[in-house]
């Protein structure tokens, strides 16, 4: 009988895509990658050792042939792909059809090199027709593809190996380099570098609520005597000054409090009132690139986590393949889109006629469709049995999809001009008469101030010559902002715009620029670390063509100019590596001009320091005054969440000039300090020179500022922890602060004891005991605030204890860092830590990992004994 054996990428596709193939198919999984280049010196082959290029894993004298082994984790899973390949009559790879699956199915052919017929198998979504369609229509492997992705995978080595070590030596340890990584620190570098560069400006400005038919709306002074006032956009962000030939006035505070006096006494009369109807029209649905940026914005998830849930809706065949850079919708697709619109919204939202995009993006590829539901009847998200951030970022792939197959948006700008004495108002209104699509999605925005498109403003009848009431006025402050941090949405946007590396590459760019210590997130913003512009100037310095975006924008259109057969890849190669400029020759005469110690530290032109660059972190070094009035050489640590746009002379100050003394503690007679440290500020009492016991302190919560500390706050935060009383069950329980908040503890004996964060409306320091024992009886919560359903504790293997939290998302195992979730049928009752064990290492398994190993080694018996009584 006919054996054929299908490879897929994942378990969870090839459990997807079982379903629609015949019974003599056998579906299996390659893991990802069955090889690649070698990551470290312990995966080089002795035979090729003492080469010289063994390190970079390219044969650089040998037409840059890369050196290709398979890591220990695949060795099993090759071994099981040969054995199950044995009993074969045909062999299907049906990988993604993009570089990466190409290079994937081409691998597998190198390794299995089967004797049976072999064929490519690829589809765009995982259903019955899609898969059947696929059956018939095999192809070749496209070598063409394979080389575009081989030629990018040598490239990015050859960047990442000759450059990374040099930033070790000239700067710190474990830095890396990369031909997109580094191109986008230097955009965060340069955004924070417009921040300092930043001159703030301040004016004045009059608004009023004005009152007409009991409809109140606002308006804003626009000129004065026909001189318009100034606003924002008037100031030069670098001089704090108007923009060159501008020529609006500016008002100070007692010019516009000397002017509202004045116009109190002026009728408020409309002096023309403008109507303009527009339209809107639908965005087009998503790309890999839009649905990043669009779930970053409005689902608040990082590229990496909407990617890794794309992933999981497309293999579970939900979505149309998550990495594209195409708009275009099937003749399928649109016949779903719009019969979604018919039967939900009805047929006069439904456009006129179907609604085809074209992609304005650089280096676009049309191969694929947009991503949107899958199949030829798109489920409603409400029809799916997804839950949490799976049905949050489907439902937004339903909606934008459907949204464009729907009527324009018709709307009325209304636009009015008020007379008062010699001042000139406006306010501006919108009605939306037809909300066509707006009545299924709006797309965000990366300026959290703008208002959504939906949203009317509602402006009473106006006309010409009629008079006003007015309800209130004020006289308004402002003062300009400096330039927003790029968010993740408006990085992946202006990479996507500069035509710098793939859309597909974007999550594990900004995961790499996170993790290496480049950039941190606060609030969705991306923060540069004074690591980033250390390493920044060095490579602006001596390798300015690496990081331009110009530049590197032309390499990614040589990389697709080799995936289309256009262009030679081993000349383009050549060029870039041993070329009169190429990357190698570069390095080698660049490295002993660098002045390591110059790019250790980072320098600022209106500071009186330097930022140093150590191994174990930056840190502050300066001039202080002593008691004598003289300066004196300094040190401080930074704290670790203060970044180069942070900084200030007062942070410099209140660092360099050590501890502050904030007075006396009444009770123990001695002195009570402010003082910082790389996590931060915190108080202590006592001198750490003086007391040989350590000292009590206490960090300071993000509320405290450190310029407004008093005494008594610092020895309400040195009397934590708080003894309460005594619990009725034993032990004792205490109020104090940690990590993650103010928060109880009932201590039951020495080795045991349980926490519960307090809610937002107690006080650490009022809470009495009678509230901590309330608190206690609630259910317990997790670190991030998930009810803890089940506590497995730390089994004797692991170092993490097992739990299963009740979280945003629906319930899941947690186990240290490692999450898995679980079904919604789970029987909680009779689900037992072996149940647990198992699924973790499942899910680790699929990250080419273990829990076990990385918590302590577990027997291959141990683990045995415990899948057998899963």
């Amino acid at each position: 009988m006919d054996h054929t054996l299908v490879i897929v990428e994942s378990p969870t596709k090839a459990k997807t895509i079982r379903r629609f193939l015949p019974p003599n198919y056998e579906v299996l999984a390659s893991m990802g990658h069955v090889r690649d280049l070698p990551k470290g010196a312990a995966e080089i082959p002795a035979s090729v050792k003492k080469e010289k290029w063994s390190r970079i894993g390219v044969n650089t004298t040998e037409d840059f042939e890369p050196l290709y082994i398979v890591p220990k984790e695949k060795k099993k899973v090759v071994k099981d792909l040969k054995n199950a390949l044995k009993d074969a009559t045909q062999l299907l790879l049906a990988t993604d059809e993009d570089r990466e699956g190409e290079s994937i199915s081409w691998h597998l052919m190198q390794i299995l090199k089967p004797k049976i017929p072999t064929k490519r198998m690829v589809f765009h979504e995982i259903t019955k027709k899609a898969i059947n369609k696929a059956l018939d229509e095999t192809r070749e492997i496209d070598m063409e593809l394979v080389q575009a992705q081989e030629t990018r995978r040598i490239l990015d080595r050859l960047f990442g190996y000759e450059l990374s070590p040099l930033l070790w030596k000239k700067v710190a340890p474990r830095l890396s380099a990369g031909r997109v990584q580094s191109v986008s620190v230097r955009l965060l570098v340069n955004k924070e570098r417009e921040r300092r560069a930043f001159k703030k400006a301040s004016y004045w400005g009059l608004k009023a609520t004005l009152l007409k038919d009991n409809i109140s709306f606002e308006s804003k002074l626009f000129s004065l005597n026909a001189q318009k006032i100034s606003n924002g956009s008037d100031f030069d962000e670098k001089t704090g000054n108007l923009k060159k030939g501008n020529k609006s006035l500016i008002l100070n505070e007692d010019r516009a409090k000397s002017l509202l006096k004045t116009l109190s006494k002026e009728k408020w009369k409309v002096l023309r009132v403008e109507k303009k109807p527009t339209i809107r029209k639908p965005v087009p649905p998503f790309t890999t690139s839009t649905l990043q940026q669009e779930a970053n914005r409005k689902l608040r998830l990082s590229a990496r986590e909407t990617m890794r849930c794309a992933q999981g809706l497309y293999e579970k065949g939900f979505i149309t393949y998550m990495r594209t850079d195409s708009v275009h919708l099937s003749e399928q697709a649109i016949r779903a889109a719009r019969e979604c619109v018919n039967s939900k919204y009805g047929k006069e939202y439904l456009s006129s006629s179907a609604r085809q995009f074209n992609s304005n993006a650089r280096n676009a590829q049309e191969a694929h469709e947009a991503i949107r539901p899958a199949g030829e009847v798109f489920k409603t998200p409400n029809d799916t049995d997804l839950s949490g951030r799976d049905l949050s970022l489907y439902e937004l792939i339903w909606k934008r999809t459907v949204a464009s197959q729907m009527a324009e948006a018709k709307l009325t700008m209304i636009n009015a001009e008020i007379e008062v004495g010699e001042g000139l108002f406006k306010s501006s209104g919108k009605s939306i008469d037809f909300a066509g699509f707006f009545r299924a999605y709006v797309e965000g925005s990366d300026d959290p101030s703008a208002s959504l498109e939906q949203q009317e403003v509602i402006l009473p009848d106006l006309t010409q010559g009629s008079v006003l009431e007015v309800d209130s006025k004020e006289a308004t402050y402002h003062e300009t902002k400096s330039p927003a941090r790029y968010t993740e949405a408006a990085l992946v946007k202006v990479l996507e715009k500069e035509g710098i590396g793939r859309p597909s590459t974007y999550a594990s760019i900004i995961g790499t620029i996170v993790d290496r210590g480049y950039a941190n997130i606060s609030s969705n913003s991306l923060s540069p670390t004074f690591t980033a512009f250390a390493v920044t100037a060095l490579l602006e310095e001596h390798f300015p063509d690496l990081v331009d975006t110009t530049f590197t924008a032309k390499m990614e259109s040589s990389l697709d100019e080799i995936s289309s057969g256009n262009l030679e890849w081993l000349p383009y190669l050549e060029t870039f590596y041993k070329g009169k400029n190429g990357l190698e020759v570069k390095v080698q005469k660049t490295e002993g001009d660098i002045d390591g110690k110059a790019y250790r530290q980072v320098d600022f032109d209106d500071l009186p320091c330097v930022v140093r660059i150590g191994s174990n972190g930056p840190w502050l070094e300066g001039v202080k005054i002593d008691e004598s009035g003289n300066e004196i050489q300094a040190k401080g640590n930074l704290p670790m969440d203060i970044t180069p746009g942070d900084l200030d002379k007062k942070k410099v100050d209140q660092i360099l000039s050590g501890p502050s003394d904030l007075g006396t503690d009444p009770k123990t007679g001695e002195q009570v300090f402010l003082r910082f440290g790389p996590y931060g500020p915190y108080v202590q009492l006592g001198n750490t020179e003086e007391d040989k016991a350590k000292p009590r302190r206490a960090s300071l919560p993000k509320e405290l500022k450190t310029d407004d500390l008093t005494l008594l706050e610092a020895l309400e935060l040195l009397s934590l922890p708080k003894l309460l009383g005594e619990h009725p069950e034993g032990g004792i329980v205490e109020a104090d602060r940690g990590r993650f908040g103010p928060y109880i503890k009932w201590i039951k004996n020495e080795d045991e004891s349980e926490n519960r964060s307090l809610k937002k409306e107690d006080d650490v320091f009022k809470v009495d005991l009678k509230r901590a024992l309330e608190i206690l009886a609630m259910p317990k919560l997790g670190r991030g605030g998930q009810e803890v359903i089940k506590d497995f504790g730390k089994p004797k293997e692991l170092k993490d204890k097992i739990q299963i939290l009740n979280g945003r998302y629906g319930l899941y195992i947690k186990c240290g860092k490692t999450n898995v979730s679980l079904p919604k049928d789970t029987d909680l009752e009779k689900f037992t830590l072996d149940n647990a064990l198992v699924l973790l290492e499942e899910k680790m398994k699929d990250k080419n990992s273990s829990v076990f190993k990385k918590n302590k080694v577990i027997s291959k018996k141990t683990l045995k004994n415990k899948k057998s009584k899963k």
